[in-house]
């Protein structure tokens, strides 16, 4: 290990899920510490590369990104940190600030003698596993930092995969619903099935995913998962909002999303035609929607078991509703 210079005899201490783990302040060469390939951010850009990248690699391609470009100005004005990268001993990964590491390196070409040194905060080399992923799950998931859905995705499926931690897990440490844990989880895994190395298109797909309808044409045509990739990928589906607006219409109209699934329309087309089908309707989508609510067997059973004035005012509404269903289909026949 590198012996740190220190710059106080100052110690301090980080809160990471309730237990309090011991810090130095100190200073490091810049030179000698490494990026932490673990990291979210790092690891989304990694996945999707054939090989891995080494850490020249890495600075590169965080020296692209415009938020570093960002950090560079800020840095320089400011004439240092404010905030610490956060540095496991040993290793000298930076498990925290690995943007502003990138920045350092770009501000020591340009000026080797001032930003020589960067000021960390250093964990224990034995740090637990769990208490590191925890600690980036503090910073980036639910703290002060704001990383994408997708960056906040290789995380998990990082977490998920790496360390095999259980959804229900991961939820209660990083303070998000399971729902949305396992849902940016399936995301990702998606996106590497189909090879979608573009992480701008993460939209696409988590529209996809997360819509019951699409979910229920998935379930009817296998082959919709590779359709929507390809159609993504090559442009005809031209927006993320196409994905969430456009494309339950298509679902729900049964003949024509045959049609889309086999390819014998295009997905402009299919909407049209969906909408000439009336997939669109606002009335008929009310309708349906409450005539599957009734046929479900369970409403039935639970209505039945009503008593008293509030199984009269049931039946009340009933009737009246029948009524009405006979005057309004009368109207529709003539």
């Amino acid at each position: 290990m590198t012996k740190p210079k220190t710059l106080s005899t100052k110690t301090d201490t980080l809160l990471i899920r309730g237990v309090e783990v011991p810090v130095q302040i100190v200073e490091l060469p810049q030179a000698s510490l490494r990026f932490f390939v673990d990291n979210p951010r790092l690891y989304s850009i990694l996945r999707f590369q054939d090989e891995e990248p080494s850490q020249l690699d890495i600075q590169r391609k965080l020296l692209e990104m415009d938020h570093v470009k960002v950090l560079i100005q800020d840095i320089r004005r400011d004439g240092g940190l404010t905030d610490p990268v956060i540095v496991r001993a040993g290793s000298l990964e930076v498990l925290e600030g690995n943007s502003r590491l990138a920045a350092y390196r770009a501000l020591f070409n340009i000026d080797p003698i001032k930003w020589n040194t960067i000021k960390c905060k250093l964990l224990p080399e034995d740090l637990d596993e769990k208490l590191i992923f925890a600690l980036l799950g503090q910073y980036h998931i639910k703290g002060k930092k704001d990383w994408a859905p997708f960056e906040q995705a290789g995380f998990l499926y990082r977490r998920s995969q790496a360390h095999s931690i259980e959804s229900f897990q991961l939820a209660a440490e990083i303070g998000l619903s399971r729902k949305k844990v396992e849902h940016l989880i399936t995301t990702y895994q998606f996106m590497l099935d189909h090879d979608e190395r573009d992480t701008a298109r993460w939209s696409y797909y988590d529209e996809y995913l997360k819509s019951r309808t699409i979910r229920k044409a998935r379930l009817m045509h296998p082959s919709m998962d590779d359709l929507i990739v390809e159609k993504v990928k090559s442009g005809e589906i031209v927006r993320a909002v196409d994905v969430r607006d456009r494309l339950p219409v298509i679902c729900g109209a049964p003949r024509v999303l045959k049609k889309f699934a086999h390819r014998d329309v295009d997905f402009d087309d299919a909407h049209d035609y969906a909408v000439d089908a009336g997939a669109d309707s606002q009335p008929y989508k009310k309708l349906h929607s409450f005539r599957q609510w009734l046929a479900k067997p369970e409403v039935a059973n639970s209505l039945s078991r009503i008593q008293g004035q509030t199984r009269k005012k049931i039946e009340f509404e009933l009737n009246k509703l029948a009524q009405r269903i006979e005057l309004v289909r009368g109207r529709l026949k003539s």
